[in-house]
């Protein structure tokens, strides 16, 4: 097998879903290609879900498995985190051109004591897209016990049980596990989050393909809502705080936490965007096609693409004009607190990114 020497940027498998609030605007607003006809709802970038679990497709490891290579060779992939046997980080686009469902994701302790889980799924939502007017729903309002949510749920009145925020472009709402949510309609979101497909939803149809449940299976699945939600998370979403970097690049975290972190590079003109890492990084290009390059690698990267790049690469550049997603475990110390600090951002604005210490 092959071993760290041998590592170049990934590009992976991206299995589709085609649930009932998907639409076409990853393919009519960002120009995705390669999706099947009819609605698509979300392309799941990096996963290695059970079951969904991406594979290489392109180089010497491809038909190689996310799951094999952190078998094999997690050390290669993820540097010194901390980790499991899954690959830590799931990443979608999600296009929300229909409402999803009022749904949430357990946290991580009540993942382990009601469904047989070794952890939830605390997630966050990057807005890349929003019709005028666009809300979402983000955690339930204060004073909200569980009979008025259950009486809410059932009678399918969430605004009155739920805070109800507007959307922008450009913002990121860190959701943590056990919040009940939703957006759309008209919102196109770049997700990450954790590896996990575990999930209770509040809607008397089935997501996958809008047929009805009927009444009591539609109480029982609240019933399940109700004993992992959480009361207390009211999220915000939120602009993220910037570090301006040479030649006219800027690097903006947008969230951050123990599971994840996502930052928003841009760089001007003909400059350079060069990061150094030191665990895997999920490049997702935002932006019109850019040319990369890492450890002798190089290649283009379409806009709505993503690759995987091995913690054992430990540079990626790339050429600007560029807008690009980079997601990672942090740790928060020395990938968040202290650079943000050194920019002068306060701790109040650190805070706010999702679950900074």
């Amino acid at each position: 097998m092959p071993g760290p020497a041998t590592w170049y940027p990934l590009s992976l498998s991206t299995p589709v879903k085609q649930h009932v609030f998907g639409g076409r605007a990853l393919a009519g607003r960002l120009g995705r290609t390669g999706l099947p006809a009819g609605r698509v709802a979300e392309t799941w970038e990096v996963s290695d879900v059970d079951g969904e679990g991406a594979t290489v497709t392109e180089g010497p490891l491809a038909g190689r498995s996310l799951r094999r290579l952190m078998a094999e060779h997690a050390d290669g992939l993820l540097g010194d985190r901390p980790h499991g046997p899954c690959f830590p980080l799931l990443t979608k686009f999600i296009d929300a051109t229909g409402a999803l469902p009022v749904h949430l994701h357990a946290d991580d302790t009540t993942a382990r004591r009601l469904e047989g889980e070794p952890h939830g799924k605390t997630e966050a939502w990057h807005v890349l897209d929003a019709v005028p007017g666009a809300t979402a729903l983000v955690g339930t309002r204060p004073g909200v016990d569980r009979e008025r949510l259950r009486r809410a749920l059932l009678a399918q009145d969430f605004d009155a049980v739920m805070r109800r925020l507007p959307v922008r472009a450009g913002q990121t709402v860190y959701v943590p596990g056990g919040t009940l949510h939703s957006f759309g309609p008209g919102t196109l979101v770049y997700e990450i989050e954790q590896t996990s497909d575990i999930q209770q939803h509040a809607m008397p149809w089935r997501m996958e393909d809008g047929a009805p449940l009927d009444a009591r299976e539609h109480e029982a699945n609240i019933g399940r809502l109700l004993e992992e939600w959480r009361p207390g998370p009211r999220p915000e979403f939120q602009p993220g705080v910037s570090i301006p970097q040479a030649d006219s690049v800027v690097r903006t975290v947008l969230c951050a936490g123990p599971y994840f972190a996502l930052e928003r590079w841009t760089a001007g003109g003909t400059a350079l965007l060069i990061r150094v890492f030191t665990t895997a990084q999920v490049l997702t290009n935002a932006g019109a096609p850019v040319a990369v390059a890492a450890a002798g690698w190089t290649g283009r990267l379409d806009r709505a693409r993503t690759l995987l790049l091995p913690a054992a690469l430990e540079e990626v550049r790339v050429e600007g004009p560029a807008d690009v997603l980079f997601g990672y475990l942090p740790d928060l110390t020395t990938d968040i607190e202290e650079p943000l600090a050194a920019a002068g951002h306060g701790p109040a604005a650190i805070c706010a990114l999702g679950d900074v210490p």
